[in-house]
């Protein structure tokens, strides 16, 4: 019975070292994998945030892009706060009357509407956060317009904005 037990404590000792030798090549290889997945994924972050920015009045924002009617509909709803230098941009098929609202979203807002050419035509500033829904009010633009720019409020004073005032875009911008 003695040497049955001992035989197990071999067994158990190698098998032991077998699975710390493969728990550790896991541990290792995961980590590896997960190091390398976020390396990729924040170059890949960094580089698209690189060239999505616009330069409104000598001040540049970075911008989350709205292009389809899902984010354009979608556009700041639900956020608590937005970092001084960043907003917005919706980006329209074509130019034509806009109307802006805000309806869930939690932080007051400048809109600032632009021509195809990126000139300011329109401005709607300090618009309060909106949490009646559906009654929630327009903001229209006073002529038509082809980008919409939301900035935290205040910003369009605090640049002094003025009609005609040209809105530069970023390389990862499209263009009409």
């Amino acid at each position: 019975m003695l040497w049955l037990t001992a035989i197990f404590i071999q067994l158990d000792k190698k098998y032991a070292t077998l699975l710390s030798s493969t728990l550790i090549y896991s541990f290792v290889m995961l980590l590896f994998r997960t190091l390398t997945a976020l390396s990729l994924f924040l170059a890949s972050s960094y580089a698209r945030a690189d060239g999505r920015w616009v330069n409104l009045g000598g001040q540049r924002y970075q911008v989350e892009l709205a292009q389809t009617e899902e984010s354009r509909a979608h556009g700041l709803m639900f956020r608590t706060k937005m970092a001084a230098d960043h907003g917005m941009l919706f980006i329209h098929d074509r130019q034509e009357p806009q109307a802006y609202w805000m309806k869930n979203t939690k932080i007051p807002l400048d809109i600032l509407y632009f021509d195809e050419q990126g000139k300011l035509v329109s401005q709607q500033r300090n618009v309060p956060p909106c949490s009646a829904g559906d009654a929630c009010p327009p903001y229209p633009s006073r002529v038509p317009a082809r980008y919409v720019l939301e900035l935290n409020a205040g910003q369009a004073a605090r640049l002094d904005l003025k009609d005609g005032t040209e809105l530069v875009f970023g390389p990862d911008i499209p263009k009409p």
